[in-house]
């Protein structure tokens, strides 16, 4: 297998010797002069160093998504395209060098830039938004036009994983509202009519420390097999804090993000099946809120830049207590499909978690794909505790999904997060809903049975009783915000 190589600003770029398995895309842009690409937190919360990537689109053939680049390892971009801050000015303006993009003109022009160390960030993350296919202006700009979303049709959520620590928000608003549609001749946007880069096998091997990617899904469970103990990584949301947070290493880095395997999306009869290496972005414009509960999850989910990266494979496979996926997918009585070198396995979700970020999964097994079964329960909810409205860790995460016919909660199913060492169905609760009248007193009564499910603990996010207490109060919550639909 040749060494690496990655289309940086339409130039190819050899990765260098002296790049290792860990070194990350922010680092090697930076060691070839690209400098506008910055680390701020090196964990995906600042976007300072944002970047565009050409990736499968979902109304195009090609789509420019911003990720981190201090996330993801270098290698992980092996036979892909990135376009910097750098880049985008001539390709925004063909034949006219040095001329600002229209992104970074609108920036300039309307006072989105002081200190410039957030600048190219969020202008990489802003061009993303502009080339999005479906983007289109409102017929009506003084309808169209709102907090989060301008009369150019500019969904300011794209922004929401890029900081500013000087120039205050507003001109930077104003900047994203005012941006037209790309221009015919813009090569970027001519770009996405064209197939994205195929995915190729990597092996790239330097101080024994490895990054492996194979074609097949059969191919890298029998590297499984044989390398039990290696890191299996996606979109590098998880793993990249631990690299750059944690100094962690590793001997062995396998990548599944591009395995058409995992990557399929299906809706049948019985069930919809979501591939494990399908971005949270990629999922929640595929569906398009086909599973209410999920197109509830994913605006509260981090940040676009994190869900451009981030997989529900990974986020199951952390195993983390307060993951935001596994309350919502609990509701849903969701399975996982395990794969190894001999076969697969379909295990409830319920059953998956054995404790603290421990599961049944088994080594050389990876998670193949998410089955949720339909019919789906019309009513649903996802609340979610935290210190911020957006882009934050969940001190409680509350999951619902419930039939209620005729007056009666025919089956009710909650997921939860936060409150013990695993995430968990609050099956008492549950029991305290069934078969009973969906009114005040027995929604009450079951919110008191709420509060003393799991075992929450005082930590820097919150106190237990706090936790307990934003148990209940979800119920209520819940039952204050449908009655009226439930009742009509």
């Amino acid at each position: 297998m040749t060494a690496p190589r990655i289309t940086v600003n339409g130039t190819e770029a050899p990765i260098s010797p002296s790049t290792t398995p860990h070194t990350t895309v922010l680092d090697f842009l930076r060691e070839r002069g690209l400098t506008g690409t910055k680390e701020g937190c090196a964990e995906g919360e600042c976007g300072a160093c944002a970047v565009l990537v050409a990736r499968p689109g979902t109304n195009e053939p090609t789509d420019w998504v911003a990720v981190n680049a201090c996330l993801l390892p270098a290698a992980a971009l092996d036979g892909q395209e990135v376009v910097t801050s750098e880049g985008l000015a001539t390709a925004g303006t063909p034949g006219t060098p040095g001329t600002l993009h229209p992104v970074q003109e609108e920036m300039a022009v309307r006072g989105g830039s002081q200190c410039g160390y957030c600048t190219p960030g969020f202008v990489c993350s802003m061009a993303a938004e502009y080339y999005r296919p479906d983007r289109c202006a409102h017929p009506d700009p003084a309808e169209g036009t709102g907090p989060e979303h301008g009369p150019n049709g500019f969904d300011l959520h794209a922004l929401s994983g890029n900081l500013c620590r000087c120039t205050g928000y507003r001109p930077i608003r104003d900047a994203a509202f005012a941006v037209g549609a790309p221009a015919d001749e813009d090569p970027l946007a001519r770009r996405r009519a064209q197939s994205p880069p195929a995915p190729v096998a990597t092996e790239y091997v330097r101080d024994g420390s490895a990054f492996l990617r194979r074609n097949t899904l059969g191919e890298t469970l029998r590297l499984l097999r044989e390398r039990p103990d290696a890191v299996v990584v996606a979109g590098s949301t998880d793993w990249g804090v631990e690299v750059n947070i944690r100094a962690r290493r590793a001997d062995c880095v396998i990548a599944v993000d591009r395995l058409p395997e995992l990557r399929e999306l299906r809706v049948g009869s019985d069930a919809v099946e979501i591939g494990a290496a399908l971005t949270l972005t990629e999922i929640e414009r595929r569906l398009d809120g086909r599973v209410p509960l999920l197109a509830e999850l994913f605006p509260q989910f981090a940040s676009r830049l994190i869900r451009n990266g981030a997989t529900l494979g990974g986020n199951l496979g952390t195993g983390s207590p307060i993951g935001d996926s596994p309350p919502v997918l609990l509701a849903l009585e969701a399975s996982v499909v395990l794969a190894d070198a001999e076969g697969e396995r379909q295990v409830p979700l319920a059953e998956y978690f054995t404790g603290y970020r421990q599961s049944v999964r088994r080594p050389g097994e990876l998670i193949r794909a998410v089955r949720v079964p339909l019919p789906l329960s019309p009513v649903v909810a996802f609340h979610k505790i935290a210190k911020r409205r957006f882009d934050d860790i969940s001190s409680v995460a509350v999951a619902f999904a419930l039939d209620v016919e005729d007056g009666i909660v025919r089956k009710a199913r909650i997921g939860l997060g936060g409150v013990a060492a695993t995430p968990i169905r609050a099956l008492t609760t549950e029991e305290a809903l069934a078969g009973r009248p969906w009114t005040a007193e027995t929604v009450e009564a079951a919110a008191r049975v709420l509060r003393a499910e799991g075992t929450p603990l005082n930590d820097q996010r919150a106190s237990a009783a706090y936790r307990s207490a934003m148990l209940g109060q979800s119920l209520l919550k819940l039952y204050a915000q449908t009655t009226e639909a439930v009742s009509s």
